[in-house]
């Protein structure tokens, strides 16, 4: 099932809800393990109502944000209308709306665990890397939280970090490192009886 309807709904309300999620610290991680440089161009993927990008513009990159929901894009451009270079294109990590080679780093927060193929996206998002560019990915670690499946629509209970490097690999990347962030993810069900705490890795690696 397509989580598309899910974050429709609450886009509005999204930059509130993730700040219950998780804090900033996520962002500055996944930046600082990408080295990003002022003046490149990074392809935000998932991009939501602009977690990462917001944290891209203020060290002076250009962005691409990518989103399958246009309500999540609606947001982004009221929020970042004239703070930096952004474009905006609906689309999803299986099939993304740009060529090979065309960004020098590809990030994707709390992403994979919606798409249908991690492995497919993992290699979609190295496709679009230049020679030498890096793919960022924060997620979650595996776990069994049934409600994050039934109520945010999460398509996996987050992921083993030895099958996260091998997929990296076998999308063609190299120097890849999966490591803890240092924080976990943290939500309640809607019901009140449960609450989850699952912690957060960062996994990267650079295309030949």
């Amino acid at each position: 099932m397509s989580s598309k309807p899910y974050f429709d709904q609450v886009a509005a309300e999204w930059d509130s809800l993730r700040q219950s999620f998780f804090s900033d610290a996520v962002r500055e991680k996944a930046l600082a393990v990408a080295g990003v440089r002022a003046g490149e161009l990074a392809a935000d993927i998932g991009a939501g109502s602009g977690f990462i990008t917001g944290g891209l513009l203020a060290r002076g990159l250009r962005v691409i944000a990518i989103d399958q929901s246009e309500a999540m894009l609606g947001e982004m451009r009221r929020k970042f209308t004239g703070a930096g270079d952004v474009q905006y294109r609906v689309g999803d990590a299986e099939r993304l709306p740009l060529p090979e080679g065309a960004v020098d780093y590809a990030f994707a927060n709390m992403c994979l665990h919606h798409v249908e193929s991690p492995p497919a996206a993992i290699r979609e998002m190295a496709r679009i890397l230049r020679p030498g560019g890096k793919l960022v990915l924060t997620d979650l670690d595996e776990h069994r939280f049934r409600f994050l499946v039934e109520e945010q629509h999460d398509r996996w209970m987050g992921f083993k970090r030895d099958d996260i490097r091998q997929w990296f690999s076998e999308a063609g990347l190299q120097n890849v490192a999966v490591d803890c962030v240092g924080e976990n993810c943290c939500a309640n069900s809607t019901c009140g009886c449960e609450s989850a705490s699952v912690s957060i890795f960062v996994a990267s690696g650079e295309k030949p």
